[in-house]
């Protein structure tokens, strides 16, 4: 399997590949930054399809054509989001459906979104974690294929649980990812994974 991974911020989990010896065919990043550098660094090929609005003029359709095109193009099987930044719409989801994985700050289904690491410390839980799930077009709501519990201090800001979270990411994450190449399948027909028992408070 020919893996792509895709990036918008520093490539930290995108080093972490690279150094674990996971073969990467490609790294596409939505705008400058430093996982360009990071694929520079390892030799892998890199390019960027960038995303030319934030606003509410976003075509979010014709950006994931786009990238589903670049994808392609590289004869690309698993994409693994790593930090990308931008929600995919359904054209990449008719090339790629169950073949997009992406990492979550939180044990889901508790705590989807954007702000899993500060919605899990405002609810009060005493445990979360990272999870490693199939990326659907209903963000943060496909098959879980790995997860990993990760305390809460008392002490803890969304700063200091983020990092511990991200040191745990960073391992199962690749780890998940290397095992999926080596079977040559994300998931079988019939399997069904459960999500962990959701934090308790």
């Amino acid at each position: 399997m020919r893996l792509a991974v895709l990036a918008s911020g520093s490539g930290t989990i995108l080093d972490a590949m690279f150094h674990a010896g996971v073969p990467v065919a490609l790294v596409l990043a939505d705008r400058p930054c430093g996982a360009a550098e990071v694929a520079a660094r390892h030799d892998a090929p890199f390019v960027e399809v960038t995303r030319q609005s934030f606003g509410t003029d976003f075509d979010r359709s014709a950006y994931s054509q786009a990238v589903r095109d670049a994808l392609v193009e590289h004869h690309i099987d698993l994409v693994a989001m790593a930090g990308f930044g931008t929600i995919f719409d359904q054209p990449i989801y008719d090339t790629y459906a169950g073949r997009v994985i992406n990492t979550h700050p939180a044990l889901l289904p508790s705590f989807p979104g954007w702000h899993g690491v500060r919605d899990a410390l405002a609810y009060g839980v005493k445990v979360t974690g990272c999870t490693v799930h199939v990326a659907t077009k209903e963000v943060d709501a496909g098959p879980i294929l790995a997860q990993e519990a990760v305390p809460v201090l008392p002490d803890d800001t969304e700063a200091s649980l983020h990092e511990r979270i991200k040191e745990v990411e960073r391992t199962l994450y690749v780890a998940t990812i290397a095992s999926i190449l080596s079977r040559g399948y994300v998931l079988q027909p019939g399997d069904c994974p459960q999500p962990s028992t959701p934090a308790e408070a």
